[in-house]
């Protein structure tokens, strides 16, 4: 009887030890592009790249919430400040990503085009095979935090974290 009862646990006890691990993510930010012609008249308004990091830093909160471990991006750094934007460079964001050893690359932009048109997109693509998982572009009206907010919002609960539909956006 204590045998079987040792061999139990010790299978349980195994299996326990085997759970998968959770998925990882190189997130690689988001990239800001600005073709409007207020920055072009004006400057680049530093509420804007302080929107960026809001941004950045709801992305990374939201998949740490639902079990993502998001890879340290140091060992790939100098290769990062030689990208321009890691959303378009012909697949070195899963090149990265696979070198970091995670399961997926993470990128995304957001592009000005008056003060009042902005487009927003984020994108999930596998390391391994570069094939794109999830993806989304929104259009928003407004540049202002609350609109930024609510079109990333707006992403993550509609293409990225499906389950969590109900509520209020």
């Amino acid at each position: 009887m204590l045998r079987n009862t040792a061999l139990i646990l010790t299978t349980l006890l195994g299996f326990g030890s085997s759970a998968q691990s959770a998925e990882s993510v190189a997130f690689f930010g988001i990239t800001f592009l600005d073709s409007s012609l207020q920055t072009a008249e004006l400057g680049q308004d530093p509420a804007e790249m302080a929107r960026i990091d809001m941004l950045e830093a709801m992305v990374r909160e939201r998949f740490a919430e639902n079990g993502y471990d998001l890879v340290d991006l140091a060992p790939v750094q100098e290769q990062i400040d030689a990208t321009v934007n890691p959303a378009k460079c012909y697949g070195c964001d899963t090149r990265m990503a696979t070198k970091l050893g995670a399961d997926y690359s993470l990128v995304g932009e957001v592009q000005k085009v008056s003060n009042l048109i902005l487009s927003m997109n984020l994108q999930m693509r596998d390391a391994a095979t570069g094939t794109m998982v999830k993806g989304r572009v929104v259009d928003i009206r407004n540049n202002t935090d609350e609109s930024w907010q609510r079109g990333m919002r707006y992403i993550l609960k509609t293409t990225f974290f499906t389950e969590d539909r109900g509520g209020s956006q």
